[in-house]
């Protein structure tokens, strides 16, 4: 878990600065609801079958996704170039890859009740946090290379890192403790943590000690908890946020996240 920390906080996910344009949800999030978009699914199309419409689709009501999919994810090329979508196509026809394809999409045929984890973890957060946004957030299948992208107010789910701790092809790259937190179990509170992440990153990380980082990560954690309504990050630096919040129970969670003394958070 310590290593988790570490990477969560300095190269676990991946920002983009451009702001997806998923507008068949957009009518879900003025209402408070949160409804995956599946990307994922016109991928599987073009990278099975070959289907150019879904390409199509791709391109024209997904192009932010699309872009930062081949020249920051796959870092294949860039989206102008003549040949990119051969490129892009080549790329997938790996057998291996073929098979994460069609077992991601198997495993994730239904993702309702991420969507009811999402919309309920994120109107609890609001109570607290009502400045944060709701987030729009979108599946799409990489190459094992990156778990959440956070853009403008969006969130990526790479469904392909979490397909179960006994996956086959997990075992041959990534250790037991990895794998533990490559599930379902963890894509809402893994995309939480990065989008606040994203609105809240520790400054200057650069000349900060390992234990300002993990406090930092902590008191996120911690509020991801609370909007889980669930205790899914447990490590002794959680376990310091809430007794820290325990014995100050007037701090509001925003006075948690402004407070950039660490050693107050200590006992």
């Amino acid at each position: 878990m310590r290593n988790r920390i570490a990477t969560i906080l300095l190269s676990a996910l991946l920002f983009v600065s451009c702001e997806p344009k998923i507008k068949p949800f957009e009518d879900d999030l003025q209402k408070g609801n949160i409804t995956i978009a599946r990307y994922d699914r016109l991928q599987s199309r073009y990278l099975t079958t070959g289907d150019y419409s879904a390409l199509q689709e791709m391109n024209t009501e997904y192009p932010v996704e699309t872009r930062t999919l081949i020249e920051k994810v796959l870092q294949i090329g860039e989206v102008v170039e003549p040949d990119i979508s051969s490129k892009y196509l080549r790329f997938y026809q790996d057998s291996t890859l073929q098979i994460l394809i069609s077992d991601t999409e198997a495993e994730f045929a239904d993702m309702d009740d991420l969507n009811k984890d999402f919309s309920k973890s994120f109107s609890r957060l609001r109570k607290s946090l009502p400045n944060i946004p709701l987030p729009k957030v979108y599946a799409q299948i990489g190459a094992l290379d990156q778990s959440v992208i956070i853009g403008n107010k969006s969130i990526g789910i790479c469904l392909d890192k979490y397909l179960g701790i006994n996956y086959p092809l997990y075992k041959k790259y990534y250790s037991y403790q990895q794998r533990t937190s490559m599930t379902r179990a963890y894509i809402v509170p893994d995309a939480m943590v990065f989008y606040l992440l994203s609105f809240y990153p520790l400054s200057n990380i650069d000349k900060r000690t390992q234990l300002e980082r993990d406090l930092h990560i902590a008191k996120i954690m911690w509020i991801t908890n609370k909007a889980l309504e669930r205790k899914i990050f447990q490590t002794k630096y959680v376990l310091l946020i809430d007794n820290y919040m325990r014995k100050h129970r007037s701090r509001t969670v925003e006075q948690l996240l402004s407070q950039d003394d660490y050693t107050t958070l200590l006992p």
